[in-house]
């Protein structure tokens, strides 16, 4: 689906990338000083916590104010249009309002519940406006499954994000790879504003990764990972891949989204197994996994960069080339996945 007829170049998609890179890079520090003076802090108190000294947690502030700045002032200066404004307003108005949240609980502290009610009737809301205005990349005949399946991606997609920040720069630089990867694909599908509003957000969270990698300066909180979970949803949400038959199309975003969803279901069937909530915190994702086979905190964290470039790079191949290789590419992932799944449930879990 395009938004727009205008062609970019591609140098000036760079431009705006690197633009929020360097904005969020240079913000960070300073909302990094302002979480010590009101103590935003996250002290290792608990079990699960893996840092040694407190860590200021208020960078999804950071991540929210790149991406803002960025996405409307190059509406403003390049494509300024009610209709540019409204389109991205709907992603963006939903991700400060989820992120609002986080940042009460990242202060106040919420139980889990409200939380994901607050999501689902964001995820609701959400789904509401892309059906209304048919800005679904890939729409099923049946609006109830329309509604059903777009909210339970977001609300999923937020939770994914939500737990995969456990650890020095792992979140910030996984959703960079993912964005980045979908930038390509939307670009050459003409997708105006999906290319923009993903390297503006790729271009934030490895801006923040400057901050936020081993040994972390600040941690981007939940306002942050749910800032970005829905900025993603809605961008995999409305990626329109064009490729026939549709369960090719729907299994883009899934290859896109592959790790954080591997590592939201290994924490998620190792507490069910351990007979505790999955939303109780633990030592049983990903990275802990992978620290316990003996990788230093930098080493688990470009191997979870790297995981997710290889399925980002799936998809990106599973686009480019559906007839040819599209069966055999969804058939190794699927199959990759699996052995992934059952070799981290191998490593024991530490909740």
């Amino acid at each position: 689906m395009n938004y727009s007829s205008t062609n970019y170049s591609i140098s000036a998609f760079a431009l705006l990338g690197f633009l929020t890179f360097a904005l969020v890079g240079l913000i960070t520090p300073q909302i990094r000083k302002i979480a010590i003076h009101f103590n935003a802090v996250d002290a290792p108190n608990l079990d699960r916590k893996t840092q040694k000294e407190p860590v200021p947690y208020l960078g999804g502030i950071a991540i929210a104010i790149g991406v803002l700045f960025a996405s409307y002032g190059s509406m403003l200066a390049v494509d300024f249009s009610w209709n540019t404004i409204r389109l991205a307003s709907t992603v963006l108005i939903p991700a400060v309002a989820i992120s609002a949240m986080g940042l009460w609980d990242d202060l106040r502290g919420l139980q889990p519940w409200p939380r994901l009610i607050a999501q689902t009737f964001t995820a609701v809301a959400v789904s509401t406006i892309l059906i209304a205005t048919n800005t679904s990349g890939v729409a099923f005949g049946n609006a109830f499954l329309n509604y059903g399946i777009t909210t339970l991606w977001i609300v999923g997609v937020c939770n994914s994000i939500n737990f995969f920040d456990n650890h020095d720069g792992g979140a910030a630089g996984t959703v960079a790879v993912i964005t980045f990867f979908l930038f390509f694909i939307a670009y050459d599908r003409q997708q105006i504003l999906v290319s923009a509003l993903a390297v503006v957000t790729a271009g934030a969270t490895a801006g923040f990764l400057l901050w936020n990698r081993h040994p972390a300066k600040i941690y981007m909180g939940d306002a942050g990972s749910l800032f970005l979970g829905i900025i993603i949803s809605v961008l995999t949400i409305r990626l329109s891949p064009g490729v026939i038959p549709v369960y090719k199309s729907l299994a883009i975003p899934v290859l896109l989204m592959a790790v954080p969803i591997l590592d939201t279901t290994v924490a998620v069937i190792s507490r069910l197994y351990r007979g505790i909530s999955p939303f109780q915190g633990g030592r049983d994702h990903l990275s802990h996994r992978l620290m316990r086979l003996g990788l230093n905190r930098k080493i688990t964290a470009i191997s979870l960069w790297a995981l997710a470039a290889f399925y980002a790079a799936l998809a990106l191949a599973l686009y480019l080339w559906p007839d040819t290789y599209g069966t055999q590419i969804i058939f190794i992932a699927t199959i990759a996945w699996l052995l992934k799944l059952i070799g981290f449930l191998r490593i024991p879990s530490e909740g």
